[in-house]
């Protein structure tokens, strides 16, 4: 019988969840005391049941049950010996803390990191650089308080917040908070502690001047656009080289922004009014930084960009839309969940030598996530057709040439 050089024992599944070692996940376990009143259903069962709902996009409890009911002989590998009925799981995802997840998936970030050191190639400031923003996931009910105004008929859908931070040499989130949609973004600020040296760019809603003045007295700079209705007092103008003039800079000035009488702190910083000749529109940026060049700083905010990306590909990639509970904690189980699993593929890409889209690694994945065929192999040399075929046996020859 012929079989294929890519056959392993083991399927993508199991390749996949090696990244995740089983001693950190029974650490997690007896920290948060996860696994205190289940006989059965652990938490590395739990979590195993949740990434392949995640990697599968699966879209119902009933979905998920059977599914990995029907792959019974090929899970064993990974320890599952109890397979959970539907009620089993809506009870875990309600009632198993989401803080055992949250706290896995910093495990696995911290994993990511020792496999891959910092490069030498990289600029200065992009090993340096902090990306923060937020992404909002609708719900189909009322859970969370949403955004926004309610409908003619009252009803409204909750939704939640993902507040991010994210290295930009890693373009994997650092730092996370779930938040009920209708908080505002500056409320994050109080919660992220950059380190010292760490360069933090952010859109105009992060606001808080109180922190922007606690992240510059702890050695962090920042760099974010400035809001329409922002009360500013010209102190000095700064002098603005030709090279950034031709690059579109049209003025640098120092400046102090809020009032005076307010209760609100004062921040002293640059402002800095930028032309983007593609866009054809003006740009304010502000930053905390009083040695950077004006054009350095209008670069900087650029990298901003990376984290749409990165919302994007989690949105279009990862089961966000369908929830398996309908309960805060059992979504907030499932966004880490979901983050784990990107982080999985995210793992797998760096692993390998070959250049490959991650909707295609995530959608093979989504396709052959039981099948026995070795990932990395078949990732680095998709297209090696060579069929091990070997002769039948000697017997059978001379059987058929006898006579």
């Amino acid at each position: 019988m012929s079989k294929s050089t890519f056959f392993t024992g083991q399927p993508v599944f199991s390749q996949l969840l090696k990244f995740l070692p089983r001693h950190i996940i029974n650490g997690c376990a007896r920290e948060y005391r996860s696994d205190l009143y289940y006989k059965k259903f652990n938490t590395h069962h739990h979590l195993i049941t949740m990434l392949y709902a995640c990697f599968q996009k699966c879209t119902s409890l009933r979905e998920v049950v059977t599914g990995i009911r029907a792959c019974e002989g090929k899970l064993q590998p990974l320890g599952l010996r109890h397979f959970p009925c539907r009620s089993t799981l809506a009870d875990a995802n309600k009632n198993r803390s989401y803080e055992v997840f949250e706290q896995l998936f910093y495990k696995l970030v911290e994993i990511f990191r020792k496999l891959y050191p910092d490069s030498r190639n990289l600029d200065p400031y992009i090993k340096r650089l902090i990306i923060i923003d937020s992404t909002t996931i609708t719900l189909f009910k009322d859970i969370l308080k949403g955004a926004g105004v309610k409908k003619a008929n009252g009803k409204k859908k909750g939704g939640i917040k993902v507040h991010m931070a994210v290295r930009a040499k890693e373009d994997i989130p650092g730092f996370i908070k779930l938040s009920e949609a209708a908080l505002a973004d500056s409320q994050f600020m109080k919660y992220f502690n950059p380190e010292k040296g760490s360069i933090i760019v952010m859109d105009k809603a992060y606001n808080w001047y109180k922190e922007l003045n606690r992240w510059k007295r702890d050695g962090a700079d920042w760099v974010t656009r400035i809001r329409v209705d922002a009360h500013i007092e010209v102190i000095k103008e700064l002098h603005v080289s030709k090279e950034s003039k031709s690059a579109g800079v049209l003025s640098d000035k120092l400046i102090l922004m809020g009032r005076a009488n307010s209760k609100i702190e004062q921040v002293k910083c640059r402002l800095i009014e930028y032309y983007d000749e593609t866009l054809n529109m003006n740009f304010k940026f502000i930053t905390s930084s009083l040695k950077w060049t004006s054009k350095k700083v209008a670069s900087i905010y650029k990298q901003r960009w990376q984290i749409e990306t990165l919302f994007r590909r989690l949105k279009q990639n990862m089961p966000l839309e369908y929830f398996l509970g309908d309960n805060e904690n059992a979504i907030k189980i499932q966004i880490y969940c979901a983050l784990m699993s990107d982080l999985l593929l995210q793992i797998a890409l760096k692993w390998i030598k070959r250049k490959w889209a991650y909707a295609n690694l995530s959608s093979f994945v989504r396709l052959h996530l039981m099948n026995y065929t070795h990932l990395n192999n078949f990732l680095n040399d998709p297209y090696n057709s060579k069929i091990y075929d070997p002769p039948p046996p000697n017997n059978q020859i001379s059987l058929f040439l006898s006579g």
